[in-house]
């Protein structure tokens, strides 16, 4: 057995290494993440003081905004901005950070009830801190909860929503903190509420379009309001929609590439009944008003389960409609999802995690994948009471954790649960953030605005997979804002277990009203396990635009540096050993010589 065939002998096992497949498992970490102030309604994410690290934005005791801010010492999320509306009236039901003026510093954004009526409130950041007694308040009244999307292309905030008195949809802008009213479409429409309005690009054009959930003769309908030319107009294809017909009640729109084609899919998770024992979640073809099941027979054993909502309360003003959240758990590159189920025979309600895999029933065959539940999931099966489950990236390390919120029912409060995603299958990922380019190194009040939410922007990535197979995955950025829809302002694609660099990565932000050019920009030759930040500086030159890059090494990093020593450490062993080999054989080859010298010398 030579040198050689010991070498590549571990070389293989070193490789057999690296590429064993991976578990996931959920293990709490609450205390070390949150200690004493794991409670409240998590109602949004966003880098409050410019930091690089994703703080978290909580509803507290009906009418109070604290912000959880990350740190690098436990407990890694200390309270510190606190505003408390003084008026008693009002109850906060939702939280949008963004910057609605245009100074590159986060403002916040919430969403005041009062009976039926409908109010928004915008705190104004300043020195990355929030006044109590620096705000606006917007001058209409809503039928729900606006949406906040970027309707002019300005990469600053508008709102977006019906107003009393008013039968066309609405937009107001706050550049320079007034107050600008205009009409967003020229088009009487009914929303439904509670709605499920979304701004993303549903073409693949790489500019953001308007979906909206309208009411029609007492049914509910799904529009596109697609932006061609810089100006939006209703889309005469299929896909604008009726429910599925057997759907009874009808949870929150969301939207996701769940296929890995670089186009995005419309989820829609229903009730077939009214009393949510039978539930489903479906997707659409795109193209085509058919309307494919992705998870259905939610049973586990003897156990049937089915979505769950809540219903807003006096104690617990806060509604929870049906809905999934979205996220790559296992980095795949197909998106996962979290939803809470209710046991049909009792009345405990639990999160649990959907996992993206490919379709193994006949009904989903002609989409090619589907959900399934993963019901053994202890420390996620041991928090009862659950309301809304969401992913988050707690460690800032590009794998996708889980937060969880349940319901204390002995003092009316929010219980919040963190559960670290212990996935250690070494996937590969690529973490993107847009900002809003409106500076690059000369922002006002010197600040970095690192950490102001921007909806709108839309990433695909295209690369080869182990296989040498095209693969794709895109998403939006802050596609929806209400109603809980607890978005994160970065966007995680999972890339698998293939280490080949991103062949392209495209990002598009939305273009202003009348404008026709796509405002796209591609960067090739990307590391996986990076994040990186967009700065779309100027708007409207993308080959000007740049990007910050920070890579995240994973454990493959370490497995293959433990490798290559140990082959080091073999190789100076043989090394070592044949040059002791070497050694004795001079030394008897001394003797020898000096032995035949003495003879001859006789």
């Amino acid at each position: 057995m030579g040198p050689t065939f010991i070498f590549s002998l571990v070389l293989s096992a070193a490789g057999f290494l690296l590429r064993q497949p991976g578990v996931s498992a959920l293990q709490e970490v609450t205390d070390e993440l949150f200690g004493s102030e794991a409670w409240g309604a998590v109602a949004a994410f966003g880098d409050f003081n410019s930091d690089k690290q994703t703080d978290i934005f909580l509803i507290r005791a009906k009418n109070q905004l604290v912000i959880l801010l990350a740190d690098l010492k436990p407990p890694y999320f200390k309270p510190k901005p606190k505003v408390v509306i003084p008026w008693k009236d009002q109850v906060i039901t939702s939280v949008v950070p963004g910057d609605y003026d245009g100074d590159s510093q986060m403002d916040v954004l919430l969403t005041l009830h009062s009976g039926n009526n409908i109010t928004a409130v915008i705190f104004w950041g300043t020195n990355q801190t929030l006044d109590p007694k620096l705000f606006t308040f917007l001058r209409q009244s809503f039928s729900d909860e606006p949406l906040v999307l970027d309707f002019n292309g300005d990469m600053i905030p508008d709102i977006f929503g019906t107003v009393k008195g008013n039968p066309k949809p609405q937009i107001c802008s706050l550049i320079g903190r007034n107050q600008t009213w205009f009409t967003a479409l020229d088009s009487v429409i009914t929303m439904y509420v509670p709605h499920s309005h979304a701004f993303i690009d549903l073409n693949k054009d790489f500019t953001a379009d308007l979906f909206l959930t309208t009411m029609d003769a007492n049914d509910i309908h799904f529009e596109i309001w697609e932006n061609k030319d810089g100006n939006f107009s209703k889309a005469s294809d299929p896909y604008a929609m009726k429910k599925p017909p057997n759907a009874k009640k009808t949870g929150q729109s969301t939207f996701a590439d769940f296929d890995g084609d670089g186009q995005q899919e419309h989820l829609l998770p229903v009730c077939i009944d009214e009393n949510c024992h039978e539930s489903a979640i479906y997707r659409t073809v795109p193209g085509s008003e058919r309307w494919i099941p992705i998870l259905s027979n939610l049973k586990n054993g003897d156990t049937l389960w089915g979505f769950a909502s809540r219903e807003p309360t006096d104690l617990l003003p806060f509604p929870f409609p049906i809905s999934i959240h979205l996220g790559d758990y296992n980095m795949d590159g197909f998106p996962d999802a979290l939803a809470i189920l209710k046991n049909t025979s009792g009345s405990n309600k639990q999160a649990f995690l959907l996992e993206n895999v490919p379709c193994s029933d006949a009904s989903c065959r002609p989409v090619g994948r589907m959900f399934r539940v993963l019901w053994e999931l202890s420390d996620l099966n041991h928090i009862k009471n659950a309301v809304v489950a969401t992913f988050f990236d707690i460690y800032e390390d590009g794998i996708l954790d889980v937060l969880v919120l349940n319901e204390n029912k002995e003092n009316s409060k929010f219980t919040i649960h963190a559960l670290r995603n212990n996935f250690d299958a070494d996937a590969y990922f690529v973490k993107v953030i847009v900002l809003s380019g409106l500076c690059s190194s000369d922002c006002p009040h010197k600040v970095t605005p690192f950490g102001v939410n921007q909806p709108g922007p839309y990433i695909m990535y295209t690369t080869a997979d182990a296989n040498g197979y095209l693969k794709n995955a895109s998403a939006g950025q802050l596609s929806q804002s209400a109603h809980f829809a607890l978005q994160l302002p970065y966007v995680v694609l999972g890339l698998g277990r293939s280490a080949n660099f991103l062949d392209h990565l495209f990002v598009g932000i939305p273009r202003p009203i009348g404008e026709k050019s796509v405002r796209k920009q591609e960067w090739t030759a990307i590391i996986p396990n990076s994040q990186l930040i967009v700065i779309p500086y100027p708007h409207n030159s993308p080959k000007s635009w740049s990007a910050k890059l920070y890579l995240t090494p994973s454990n493959i990093v370490l497995l293959t540096a433990i490798a290559l020593i140990g082959v080091c450490l073999f190789i100076l062993a043989i090394i070592g050993i044949l040059h002791w080999q070497e050694k004795k054989a001079d030394d008897r080859e001394k003797r020898q010589e000096a032995h035949r010298f003495h003879f001859d010398a006789m």
